[in-house]
């Protein structure tokens, strides 16, 4: 893409939509976003039927078995039609959101009482497991958490509806620490960014307060660094455990957000949707 388009800071290298909360996600290669993100993104989460909090791989002691289900849509999702989505589970075999048993097969193959749910409950919180890492806001502990504060009434999202990281971002981290796997995967974006030419470094903290355009139709506003937490050391898939990766983070990128007034551990951007439309693997990205 030539870079003498003006505002030009990058073009779409990738696309992620994760339909279950802390479940593997599916890569695409065209989505529309609306106010709530990418579509479908996060449309189903578990809640733990004993406590009436969401289910997530930020307690991995209890959650942690999440990362082994995949979800994806059976057929693209479309606005208002609730589209089931398939899900791999970690001991073989599909089972589909609509299924009559799936809270049952779900509860039996996590080991506690769980429900499938659509919509978040009033005021959704979950738990999160601090490691002992130096620079985090806690250490060996858990935490009750509130989510979706940055997000629209009934989502599962953490804070808001979508998600940043830049390929400059996962280079510097490798240089720094060389034997991590720095995999966009282990950090669940939804749009995952290749500045143009010459950027490099820790490129999207210089994008918060600011408004990009993706493609012809959708603008975005950028509100906070992305804070980290211990799903980034998780083994998924080929990814093995690794606190080095969160450990890296805390070194070297631990930014002030205002927000939530402290500097945490951060990689990437959250981000806020202002106008909607559709997007595309390859859709240029400016910044107005």
């Amino acid at each position: 893409m030539p870079n003498h388009i003006p505002g030009l800071v990058g073009t779409v290298s990738s696309l992620w939509r994760y339909p279950v909360k802390s479940m593997i996600g599916e890569e695409l290669t065209a989505t529309e976003v609306t106010d709530r993100g990418l579509l479908g993104d996060r449309a189903f989460a578990l809640v733990d039927r004993s406590s009436g909090m969401i289910a997530s791989a930020k307690n991995p002691p209890k959650w942690g078995k999440l990362f082994d289900f995949q979800a994806a849509f059976v057929q693209p999702p479309r606005r208002g039609d609730a589209a089931p989505v398939r899900m791999a589970l970690s001991r073989g075999g599909f089972l589909q959101s609509d299924a009559r048993d799936v809270n049952e097969v779900l509860s039996r193959e996590l080991g506690r009482d769980v429900a499938l749910i659509a919509a978040a409950p009033e005021a959704p919180s979950l738990e999160e497991y601090w490691p002992d890492i130096e620079g985090l806001a806690h250490r060996e502990m858990v935490t009750d958490e509130a989510i979706a504060l940055g997000a629209p009434a009934g989502t599962f999202f953490d804070f808001s509806a979508l998600h940043l990281l830049t390929t400059a971002t996962l280079d510097r981290l490798r240089e720094v620490y060389p034997r991590g796997r720095f995999e966009a995967r282990r950090f669940r974006p939804n749009l995952v960014i290749e500045p143009i030419s010459g950027d490099d470094g820790f490129v999207e903290n210089g994008w918060v307060g600011r408004t990009l355009v993706i493609g012809e139709e959708v603008r975005i506003n950028i509100l906070i660094p992305c804070p980290r937490c211990v799903m980034t050391t998780l083994p998924q898939g080929d990814l093995p455990k690794d606190p080095g990766i969160l450990r890296t983070a805390a070194q070297h990128n631990k930014v002030l957000i205002a927000r939530l007034g402290q500097a945490m551990p951060s990689v990437g951007v959250y981000a806020a949707v202002q106008r909607e439309g559709t997007i595309r693997r390859g859709d240029s990205v400016r910044m107005e």
